[in-house]
């Protein structure tokens, strides 16, 4: 399976302030989270965003939430349920129920992970991009990839998620990707 723009809806989890400057190399996972809702932004695709106990943790990333504000891309604050599907972070929102859900943002083994297999359970496609994940310890990103694997979860990168959001060179779109996003 392929992902498709059309069916496909981009959540970004938990990016805050509190915990990101623990995380393992936290600022490529920043930068690749920001590279995907600019992208998905210039193409259509919807971007959903969550923040875990934004009391305690803080808000969204200034820089990733600038992002989104250009989206506009809707942010559901107040979780504490770690998976946001059993936190109902989306409910009534229509790009929340598109059966491809891709994943990106923090952490691997908490929210990423639970997050996907309750979207598993629901029957949905998911794609968790690998290198816009990340945790405070490296073994925890490995091993929720591994078990993310198992559950039925595709594992890609970003550049994977752009070129099949596209699927073909020569249009002006793609001229814009490899433009702006293939540096």
């Amino acid at each position: 399976m392929m992902i498709d723009r059309e069916r496909s809806a981009l959540w970004v989890i938990d990016v805050q302030g509190a915990l990101l400057n623990q995380e393992h190399d936290w600022q490529r996972m920043l930068d690749a989270c920001i590279w995907l809702v600019e992208l998905a932004k210039r193409l259509g695709v919807p971007v959903l965003a969550s923040e875990q106990y934004p009391k305690g943790l803080g808000h969204t990333h200034p820089d990733l939430l600038e992002s989104m504000a250009k989206e506009p891309a809707t942010v559901a604050v107040g979780k504490q349920v770690f998976s946001c599907v059993a936190a109902n972070c989306f409910a009534g929102v229509a790009a929340a129920e598109r059966p491809q859900v891709i994943l990106c943002g923090m952490e691997a083994h908490v929210c990423i992970l639970q997050t996907a297999l309750d979207l598993r359970a629901q029957g949905r496609e998911v794609f968790v991009v690998a290198d816009a994940i990340t945790a405070r310890d490296k073994l925890d990103i490995d091993l929720a990839i591994e078990r993310l694997r198992a559950a039925g979860a595709t594992i890609v990168s970003k550049e994977m998620v752009g070129f099949e959001w596209l699927r073909a060179a020569g249009s002006p779109e793609f001229k814009d990707f490899s433009v702006n996003f293939l540096q």
